[in-house]
């Protein structure tokens, strides 16, 4: 499960950044926490709020970034798939544009795989990597080791990499990569990769192309077929006819008695939406990983939205400690009864164009009887949503 990531010096974020999955200390749904096997708990879900290009996406942009930075090369080395190459244009490092001044841009990220914590550092500049350190520490223990640190050209490896040699690496591969590539049946190594490849997972909604993008495969079928059910979409079945190497999908509906069967693309943008993504929310539940989605209430009904979000914070259901992280506008679900104030975050801008975000938890005043929504509206976050000021222009 991905524990916690900091990032400095990306896109619209100058100073840095960090979005932690460990849950505080407040008595809200205990149920619903994710708890590892040393105790620790980690929150299931987290939302972002915040007006339009204040960042949201952003913030999650920049951990799908930087491992498209880590897969892209082995993926090309080892599949040479339109799916691996097409990370490309998300592999490349952005850093903050309005200032000057060069600065690195610079990732911490803790994640948890069955048997470790890992915790890697790496920085970027200009694309160029600067410094990179991979540590972990067992789930029983309570230290951490290093396995290798990079400094420029200067390369040494600990522990069951001791015995490794990276020679003329390039400055613009990390050396995860390379490792992944040149010793990939080293335990640790796969550890890592697997869970990057595996059980991490990014879907951008706000790019119309990820609609169309259907996979669901015949072992999801049934657990599809309940999630429809239960949000009483009124399909009843769906079948999936490949012919000349294009995919037709047709959903039935039961009318009348009768059986009728729709091409996917005459159902609504909604429908069509739902069923594209039920195939990552049944992987993600199976696998216990890690699934990010932009813009997951466009399109979606509220209820919908709500029970997708009742699939993550339903211990009977994510049985494998699965999480959600998305971004959304929808203020239907922003209270108490749906979230923990540590899954509750904000965006919003600076007077320099720069972006912060930050957790509702971490306004002390705020109690969890309160109407959040209504204190979201009235500016009380800092994120401001700006309804006052298109008022204002609309001159109303």
């Amino acid at each position: 499960m991905l524990c916690q990531y900091t990032v400095t010096n990306y896109k619209c974020f100058k100073k840095s950044f960090t979005l932690d999955m460990q849950a505080t200390n407040i008595n809200e749904h205990n149920e619903t926490l994710l708890q590892s096997k040393d105790g620790e708990k980690f929150l299931p879900l987290s939302v972002l709020y915040g007006p339009n290009g204040a960042g949201k996406s952003t913030a999650l942009e920049a951990l799908y970034s930087l491992f498209c930075k880590i897969m892209r090369p082995i993926c090309a080395v080892s599949c040479n798939t339109k799916e691996c190459l097409k990370r490309d244009a998300e592999s490349v490092i952005v850093p903050y544009k309005f200032c000057k001044k060069k600065d690195p841009t610079k990732y911490e990220v803790f994640f948890r795989t069955d048997i470790n914590e890992y915790q890697y550092k790496v920085s970027f500049l200009e694309d160029k990597i600067i410094d990179e350190t991979l540590d972990k520490k067992s789930l029983e223990g309570k230290r951490y080791v290093s396995l290798f640190k990079r400094s420029g050209k200067e390369i040494k490896h600990n522990g069951r990499l001791k015995n490794y040699s990276c020679t003329d690496i390039s400055s613009e591969l990390t050396l995860l990569s390379y490792l992944a590539i040149t010793h990939k049946r080293n335990a640790i190594i796969r550890d890592v990769i697997n869970w990057i490849d595996k059980k991490f997972f990014y879907i951008d909604y706000g790019t119309p192309t990820e609609e169309g993008r259907i996979l669901v495969g015949k072992e999801f079928r049934p657990m599809v077929l309940k999630m429809l059910k239960a949000m009483d979409v009124d399909i009843s079945d769906y079948k999936m006819i490949r012919k000349d190497k294009h995919l037709n999908v047709l959903m039935t509906h039961d009318v009348g008695g009768e059986q009728y069967d729709l091409n996917l693309r005459e159902e609504s943008s909604g429908t069509i939406k739902l069923f594209a993504i039920l195939h990552y929310i049944v992987l993600s539940l199976q696998r216990g990983a890690t699934i990010m989605i932009d813009e997951l209430d466009a399109k979606l009904h509220p209820l919908l939205l709500k029970y997708v979000i009742g699939l993550f914070s339903d211990p009977t259901i994510n049985k494998n400690k699965a999480q959600l992280i998305f971004t959304s506008h929808d203020l239907t679900t922003m209270n108490s009864e749906t979230f923990r104030r540590d899954e509750i975050w904000f965006v919003a801008k600076g007077n320099e164009q720069d972006s912060m975000l930050y957790s509702l938890v971490e306004i002390k005043s705020e109690r969890s009887d309160l109407n959040y929504s209504k204190r979201y509206l009235e500016g009380k976050y800092g994120a401001d949503p700006y309804l006052q000021r298109i008022i204002d222009w609309e001159g109303i």
